[in-house]
Formats: structure tokens, C-alpha cells, sequence
């Protein structure tokens, strides 16, 4: 990274990480954090909910804003990841576009890249996965992008690009004090991020569709140890049939789902944790819009 400029005003702003699913926004977020805030699995359409990490350095406060991917599907809980993720876009104070040079530039693309040009957001263009061959021979920037877009090629497994992209990011960012304490990572609370530690750990452990009928609620979240945090959970499937697949036989899968999510909870928090993970057939709960809301997806 380089070196802030004493002289130069501090900035800070929202940022907003923009894309169809399995673009790396996730990857990104967290390798620009050095910490591990966003789940990251192979399977799309992973993150449901906005998650904000919040990159702090001498000269700049960057509130980076990891969305859900853009895209089709009429389902209750598709429309409102799409509707976070359009929030997200138009309240930035600068657009960071991810694009697979290897699956090619999409109509989508062009489309929020024309909507944020109109309201005069600044947007980085920028072609994930820079390591892999298949996107190192794709043709970068795409023509159809124009050239009002800063385009920039990154690998956050590498890291390569990530000091430019930060670069380009505070160099668009208005002149503003911070706006959280220097030391927060994110303003999502650890019951949130451990639900989606659970969440992450059941995808994978279970194949094919279930992931995306899972959701997970948080019953209990006791920090009353100094020693030990005790969290209560239920994963929650839609159908009957499901629940036996995410038990296992003699509860291996649940059990499974359990022993990753802790470790990864415990390397968040710092603390041991008992983790009491039940699951529970809740009909339905993918289309009711409170339901949504109470289980953190906005």
C-alpha cells in the first residue's frame, strides 16, 4: 500500500462491492480487511444480507459494503438480496464493479454501470480472480464498458492489485473525519456473524440443494463467561424430508456442521465456544418477508 500523504485531507465513504454471484465479493472484502468477516463458499448466491467490514489506515476510513450477488429470480428471498444489493448501489459514495473476465461482460453489467454513471458515482472497474489463466487470456477491459470506469485487475488469493484498488478507492472517496472508532471491524454484531459461520460451515457439509433452503436462527448468545461464549442455534429447513439429510445418520452431518462452525466462531472471537446446534423444519420461512428481517437478511 502506499504511503498516506500527511498533508493530504483524510477521506471517508461508504464503498460498495457490486456483482453477479460467485464474483469474489466476498473473497475481496476479506482480503481487504485481512480478516475474515464475509462467508466465502464455492456455491453462488452465498451472501444474503449486506455485510459491512470497515478498513481503517492514516489518511482513510473505507465502510466497504459486501453485497449479494445480482440476479434473476422471483422467490421472496431472491427479490430482497437483489433489493440489498440495489440499495447498496445507489447509497455509495464510490461503485467497485467485479467482473469474471472469463464468464464475460453481462447486460446486467452495462446496466448498473449506466445507472451509476447517471448519478455521477464514481465506479472501479475491476476483473476478479486475476490468477487464474482462464481470466489472465480474457480480453480486459471489456469495449463495452466504456472508458469512464477506473479498471483494475485484482487477486485477493495473490493479493496482487489489492494496494491499487485501495489507491483508487481513496483517491474517490470525499474528504470526511472517520466515522466509526478506528479499531471496529464491522458494525454487524459477533450473534450475526456467528449465525453466519453456521451458515457457512452447513454449506459445506451438504450437497446439492439444501444449502439454499437453509437459514439459521440464533436463540442464544451468552458472553456472561469471561472464559467460554454459549450459543444456542436452530438450522432451519423448509420440508420435512430435508431435516433427516441435515442430521445425518446417528447425527453425523449436525455434528459436523457444529465442530466447523465452532472453530471458525472461536477464531473470530478469540474465546472458547459451546455450541448447541439443533435443527428444526420451519415451513416456508424463505417467503415471508419478516421472517427475512428477523433473521438478519437487510
Amino acid at each position: 500500500m502506499s504511503a498516506p500523504d500527511s498533508a493530504a485531507p483524510h477521506r471517508a465513504g461508504v464503498v460498495a462491492l457490486l456483482g453477479r454471484p460467485n464474483a469474489g465479493k466476498s473473497t475481496l472484502l476479506n482480503r481487504l480487511l485481512g480478516e475474515k468477516l464475509a462467508i466465502v463458499t464455492p456455491r453462488p448466491q452465498t451472501t444474503r444480507s449486506r455485510i459491512l467490514g470497515i478498513l481503517s489506515r492514516a489518511d482513510a476510513q473505507l465502510l466497504i459494503h459486501d453485497t449479494p450477488g445480482l440476479h434473476g429470480g422471483e422467490k421472496v428471498l431472491n427479490r430482497a438480496m437483489n433489493a440489498i444489493a440495489e440499495e447498496a448501489a445507489f447509497d455509495c459514495d464510490v461503485a467497485v464493479l467485479l467482473v469474471d473476465p472469463a464468464a464475460g461482460w453481462r447486460a446486467e453489467h452495462a446496466d448498473l454501470l449506466e445507472r451509476l454513471a447517471a448519478r455521477g458515482t464514481p465506479v472501479v472497474l475491476v476483473a476478479t480472480q486475476c490468477d487464474r489463466v482462464d481470466v489472465q487470456a480474457a480480453p480486459w477491459p471489456p469495449p463495452e464498458s466504456g472508458a469512464a470506469a477506473v479498471t483494475l485487475r485484482v487477486s485477493a488469493k495473490s493479493g496482487e492489485g489489492i494496494e491499487a484498488l485501495i489507491d483508487a478507492i481513496v483517491a474517490r472517496l470525499p474528504e470526511s473525519p472517520p466515522l466509526y472508532p478506528e479499531d471496529e471491524l464491522s458494525d454487524r454484531s459477533l450473534r450475526f456473524l456467528s449465525a453466519e459461520l453456521i451458515r457457512e460451515a452447513a454449506f459445506e457439509s451438504l450437497e446439492q440443494e439444501i444449502p439454499y433452503s437453509l437459514a439459521v436462527d440464533v436463540l442464544e448468545f451468552d458472553e456472561s463467561r469471561p472464559d467460554l461464549v454459549s450459543i444456542r442455534a436452530n438450522l432451519l429447513v423448509e420440508r420435512e424430508s430435508q431435516k433427516p439429510i441435515a442430521v445425518g445418520r446417528k447425527g453425523a452431518v449436525i455434528r459436523d456442521i457444529g465442530t466447523r462452525a465452532r472453530q471458525q466462531i472461536e477464531k473470530l472471537i478469540d474465546r472458547r465456544v459451546y455450541l448447541d446446534l439443533r435443527v428444526k423444519v420451519e415451513p416456508r420461512w424463505s417467503r415471508k418477508p419478516e421472517r427475512l428481517h428477523s433473521l438478519g437478511y437487510h
